[in-house]
């Protein structure tokens, strides 16, 4: 978008040619920045105090603190920042520690010259950025809970806001919703505005797009 402020980065690893190479990926875009460097994850905690950076791209294995230490501390203490892991470890483990830590995606080093630049636009965006094996992962630790009678994770949205994307995928008014439902036009507005934020959705458009996705409506 023409006169939007790039996202500043934090860029975390401890190979000096790692980093070199990755900020050329990042700078090359008009949309992204990297305002700091660190070498470990001590540095790059020192780095986002001064530095308020929008995205921090940690690096797993470094001296000092890990990246997943060093994540678990910035969701701790600044919990506005968005992070993102890079690494060179296809690893189950690693990877939903990353989760666990507060990453919002997880990025192989080996395919960083194609993922790592729509990572961060997703990232910034409030989706999550997964690659297929972690995909994989996600939907074998979920058949194991079933399996084992665990309860599935909770869903993303309440009934109220299910309602309420349904007739705003049918082409219903906010006034009009407000009405079928007996709530107040702002009341809808708000419930709206928070199902753009919690899906990561942009607009009536995408809410209509996912509406259809998940079997709320027919296309």
């Amino acid at each position: 978008m023409p006169g939007a402020t790039p996202t500043r980065i934090l860029l975390a690893d401890d190979h000096h040619l790692v980093r070199r190479g990755v900020r050329l990926i990042l700078d090359s875009e008009p949309d992204l920045t990297v305002v700091a460097e660190a070498g470990d994850g001590a540095e790059a905690l020192e780095a986002a105090r001064t530095q308020h950076p929008d995205l921090a791209i940690l690096d797993i294995a470094m001296p000092r603190l890990t990246g997943l230490q060093a994540a678990r501390e910035l969701s701790r203490t600044q919990p506005e920042l968005h992070i993102l892991m890079l690494t060179m470890y296809d690893n189950e483990q690693y990877f939903f520690e990353a989760l666990a830590a507060g990453a919002s995606g997880y990025v192989l080093k080996s395919v960083a010259d194609r993922d790592l630049v729509e990572a961060c636009r997703a990232t910034m965006r409030g989706e999550p950025f997964l690659y297929p094996g972690a995909v994989n992962a996600l939907i074998r630790n979920y058949l194991d809970r079933v399996r084992e009678g665990q309860s599935p994770p909770a869903r993303a949205i309440t009934d109220r806001e299910e309602e309420i994307l349904k007739l705003v995928a049918e082409g219903h008014t906010s006034q009009e919703i407000a009405d079928i439902l007996v709530i107040s036009p702002k009341t809808v507005e708000r419930h709206r505005a928070n199902l753009l934020q919690k899906l990561g959705l942009k607009d009536r458009l995408e809410l209509t797009r996912y509406a259809i996705r998940v079997g709320l409506i027919e296309p």
